[in-house]
């Protein structure tokens, strides 16, 4: 039950058409039974690439798709409503991506952006630490410059591909200043001194692995630092705009699985009769899911659509981002409902949409966080 779309091109056409077919064929069949075995996908990510899915939001002179905001993110709703993990592991890949993109330098982009953006490298965001979440700016780990290297010490948290992304991109103290302390590098996996630790074990995304990471005294060389030192933190939050409308994106895609779950369910299941959809009380149910799913869409394409006309679009990420994630555990609790004993039980997708939903309530900043950014930008000073 794919929505209809207002597309701008053709082009955008063939590639949510694209996406669509991968989902039915790769990802729908086997996201069931490798999220209860906790398999990580990585060739399903390699296979994107390949299709041209992987950058789309990116340069095509660098192997990107060259495709508006409105596109991609469209394309990791489809993803998401057929395999989260996969969904937000692209939101993720993408984000890890943007510091290259859009700070790096000629010659980084030449020489990265092909692979990053091709699948054949998969990529990870270290921003958080055990102790520094939404206080980013209260990050530890250091980067020293030593001669022609950085020497990078210190532990990052939550990292989403942790342990299995084939480049991380860190943000990292090179001096005592808060925010302004803070620079970003490119940090290879195979670097000698980085250590993942063994996977969390979460309540849902269980094929999506997430770890920590330890660096002891990792060599990066100083041509693989983005941007100057000392703008990290500015690279950091401009990243997070775009990042949270792909958790925007991934948040509906789960959202619309759910519905379209419960109304299956609702016209085939009968009691007293008949089926249970035409009760007035599940109708009035379902009628709210799928309201919120349309809106908190039209939401993420409405700052998206500000961000492709180069228009200040953070403060409608941030609204993106909390009203789309709060709808969808909403919408994946009530289909749980709808289905009743069969929502609580894993035969039935229900009670792992809502698991999931769950967490895209605290990633890339939780929803108080963004509730934090709106209300500082309804009061500042005009």
């Amino acid at each position: 039950m794919s929505p209809e779309r207002e597309l701008p091109t053709p082009e955008a056409r063939d590639l949510l058409d694209l996406t669509r077919e991968l989902v039915a064929a790769e990802l729908a069949p086997r996201a069931a039974a490798d999220e209860e075995a906790g398999r990580f996908p990585r060739e399903v990510f390699r296979t994107l690439g390949r299709a041209g899915l992987l950058g789309l939001p990116y340069p095509e002179e660098y192997g990107g798709g060259g495709q508006p905001y409105e596109v991609y993110l469209q394309v990791v709703e489809e993803l998401a409503a057929g395999w989260l993990a996969v969904g937000l592991g692209v939101s993720v890949h993408t984000l890890a991506c943007f510091p290259i993109a859009a700070y790096g330098s000629a010659e980084q982009r030449e020489r990265r952006l092909p692979d990053m953006l091709g699948g054949e490298m998969l990529g990870a965001y270290c921003l958080s630490e055990p102790h520094s979440g939404s206080d980013a700016a209260a990050l530890v780990t250091k980067a020293r410059r030593d001669g022609d290297t950085y020497a990078l010490d210190g532990t990052k948290a939550w990292t989403t591909h942790g342990g299995r992304a084939d480049f991380y991109t860190v943000f990292a103290r090179t001096s005592a200043e808060k925010s302004r302390g803070v620079s970003c590098l490119h940090v290879p996996a195979g670097a000698p001194g980085l250590h993942p630790a063994p996977p969390e074990k979460k309540m849902g995304l269980r094929s999506s692995p997430t770890a920590q990471l330890s660096f002891d005294d990792v060599r990066v060389p100083a041509g693989d630092l983005i941007g100057v030192e000392g703008q990290g933190f500015s690279i950091a939050l401009s990243a997070l705009d775009g990042g949270r409308l792909g958790i925007a994106a991934c948040a509906v895609g789960v959202a619309r699985a759910a519905l379209e779950t419960a109304v299956g369910y609702a016209r085939e299941r009968k009691q007293f009769g008949r089926p249970i959809g035409e009760f007035q009380g599940l109708q009035f149910m379902l009628a709210d899911m799928a309201t919120a799913v349309e809106a908190a869409r039209s939401l993420y394409l409405t700052a998206a659509r500000r961000r492709d006309a180069g228009l200040e679009y953070g403060t409608h990420a941030a609204m993106a981002k909390l009203f789309a994630t709060d709808a969808a555990m909403r919408v994946t609790t009530d289909a749980v409902q709808v289905l009743g004993g069969y929502g609580y039980v894993s035969d039935f997708p229900a009670e792992r949409y809502m698991r999931e939903a769950k967490v895209l309530q605290i990633v890339e900043g939780t929803n108080q966080v963004q509730r934090i950014v709106i209300g500082r930008r309804l009061t500042r000073p005009r």
